[in-house]
This record gives structure tokens, sequence and C-alpha cells, in this order.
């Protein structure tokens, strides 16, 4: 059996579609993951919103996000169906553990950076003295005073 990682799942359903069909869509996702030994973790209707570009007839989606635990088995069900799904005019599948664990280990670094500077007394990255437009000799005209 293959390991359980996590994994992000975005999809967009026609603006066509009811309430009732994107939580019926949501159910049969939700049963997919569960029915392969899956996890949901999360779940975000994020609305009807402005698609980037055209994409068919459709000019707007509805998106929801699901985020879940599961096998390599559980993605290729997950795209399997949502590609013949009509309502869903396109979706991503993407693995996020790994970039999670970049991101803490980033965050822990700085925290450690920011630590050290506080230790030797100096201000934390970012918050030093800004320069103003008084510091600068050349403002950007070369006028001579008269």
């Amino acid at each position: 059996m293959s390991q359980k990682r996590l994994y992000e799942l975005i999809y967009i359903v026609s603006p066509d579609a009811t309430e009732q069909a994107i939580a019926e869509l949501h159910t049969q996702v939700d049963s997919i993951v569960t029915r392969l030994h899956g996890e949901m973790v999360k779940t975000e209707n994020w609305g009807r919103r402005r698609l980037a570009y055209r994409i068919g007839k459709h000019r707007e989606g509805t998106y929801v996000l699901e985020m879940f635990n599961g096998t390599g088995e559980v993605t290729k069900e997950l795209d399997r169906r949502l590609k013949v799904t009509d309502s869903v005019i396109r979706h991503l599948l993407v693995r996020i553990d790994e970039d999670l664990k970049v991101a803490e280990r980033d965050r822990a670094r700085r925290q450690a950076e920011a630590d050290q500077r506080a230790a030797k007394g100096l201000p934390p990255l970012g918050q030093g003295r800004r320069r103003t437009s008084d510091d600068s000799d050349d403002d950007g005209h070369d006028r001579a005073e008269v």
C-alpha cells in the first residue's frame, strides 16, 4: 500500500450548476476519498468568481477547494471522475505535503535568524532605518541652484 500524502484539489463548476449540484459533487468527492481509505481535511466553497480567461462558453465559475490525505489511487480515481463530469469546467490536483514541509523549514530558519539578531541587540530584518528622500544627494534632477 502506498503512503498517504496531503493533496489539494481545486475544481471549477459551471455557473449553471445549482448549490444542490455542487453539494452533490462534494459528496461524490468525499465518498471516493473515504472509500479508498483517505481522509478529508478541509472543504471550502469560494463561490462564484470571474475566470481569468474564457473556458468554452463560460466566463464565470464556482470555485471549490478540497484538501485530503490519501494515496495515489485516490488521486487517479478523482482525476478520472472529474474529467468525465460535465458540470466541472476545470480541476487541478496537487500534492502539497512537501511544500508545507519546506515552508515550515523556512519559517523556522527565519525565526532562528530573528532570535539571533535580537540576542545581539540588532533590529529585526526589514525594520532598520529606511531611506528617505532627504538621505539622497541625487533626487533625480540635475538643476543648479542660482
